[in-house]
């Protein structure tokens, strides 16, 4: 009887798992929940790190595209020349905005005659613009619209290129105010330091 009853407490042993056994399985365990969540962790902050990358190259490509149409598209009536004297629509310059006549995308496949301002406001790059009158009237102007291309811009620069009057060479030149229009204009978006977005100059041919 003996030997039996040795054989079944041996059996009986053998079936189970200790205490410091199931210790040791649940800190392995637990160093491996630690481990997936760290890699967790790392995966979705690579991943949202490079949708925010994404995100602000298609803001900065977007607003390329749209500042590139609206700069292409300026051009002068079948009216004026390029004399310096010629009566014209209203172009304006400096080194922080523009502002023009010029068509804007409807975004149904249109246009519309509007006056644009394209300038640096609240730290954003903003498109403003109002329906442009062809005639004086004694109605009131309607309000501006607007929209912000590109945020958290520092500093904002525009150049253009041309003759500052007939018979001299062309240049760049920091401001342009008259009737006619420059041959080039160029557009630099500078942001904070820290700020890795990169904006190359954008150079525009208005329609002579």
């Amino acid at each position: 009887m003996k030997p039996r009853l040795a054989k079944q407490c041996s059996f009986r042993r053998s079936g189970g798992f200790t205490l410091l056994e199931m210790l040791v399985a649940l800190v392995v365990l637990g160093f491996l929940m630690v481990g997936l969540t760290q890699g967790v962790r790392a995966g979705l902050s690579l991943w949202n790190a490079q949708a925010r990358r994404i995100s602000e190259t298609a803001e900065l490509d977007a607003a390329a595209r749209i500042v590139r149409i609206l700069l292409s598209g300026i051009t002068l009536p079948p009216s004026v020349g390029l004399a310096a004297g010629a009566s014209g629509p209203g172009f304006k310059g400096t080194t922080d905005s523009v502002t023009f006549v010029g068509d804007l995308p409807t975004g149904l496949g249109t246009t519309q005659r509007a006056d644009i301002t394209l300038q640096l406001q609240n730290g954003g790059f903003v498109l403003s613009w109002t329906p442009h009158r062809h005639e004086l009237s004694a109605a009131p102007v309607p309000p501006s619209a607007e929209v912000e291309l590109v945020r958290r811009v520092d500093q904002i620069d525009f150049a253009y290129w041309g003759s500052p009057s007939p018979g001299q060479p062309g240049s760049w030149q920091a401001q342009w105010d008259g009737p006619t229009i420059p041959q080039l204009i160029r557009l630099r978006l500078v942001f904070a330091n820290g700020d890795r977005r990169r904006f190359p100059d954008l150079i525009a041919a208005p329609q002579l």
